[in-house]
Parts: structure tokens; C-alpha cells; sequence
């Protein structure tokens, strides 16, 4: 999955940045406040997509 369709997901679902890391960009559930680390990689493994919901506590894409 495209990072940018990720970051678009994360969003949608009530997600924000938190902060940007040396390689990872740390998105909070403002929900939940549950938080979860995005690598800055063009393309994320659909495993890794699911394992960042989960973390998150919204539906996977």
C-alpha cells in the first residue's frame, strides 16, 4: 500500500501526527489515545498496514 493512501486512511479515521521520528512518523488515536509508528517508506507491506490499525484501534483499509 502507497504511504500517502495510509496517511489519507489514518486521517479519515480520526487519526493524527504526533510527531516525526528519525524514521518513522507517530500518528495518535484521539480516541483512544493509542499511538502507532509509520515508516517513511514509499510502499508499506499490506502486514505492517494491518499491525498499524490494529495498533490504532480502527478498521483496517
Amino acid at each position: 500500500m502507497k504511504k500517502q493512501a495510509l496517511i489519507r486512511h489514518l486521517e479519515r479515521s480520526g487519526c493524527y501526527l504526533l510527531r516525526e521520528g528519525g524514521n518513522h512518523s507517530i500518528y495518535v488515536n484521539r480516541v483512544d489515545n493509542r499511538t502507532s509508528a509509520v515508516p517513511r517508506h514509499r510502499e508499506i507491506n499490506d502486514f505492517l498496514v494491518r499491525k498499524i490499525c490494529r495498533d490504532l484501534g480502527i478498521p483496517a483499509p
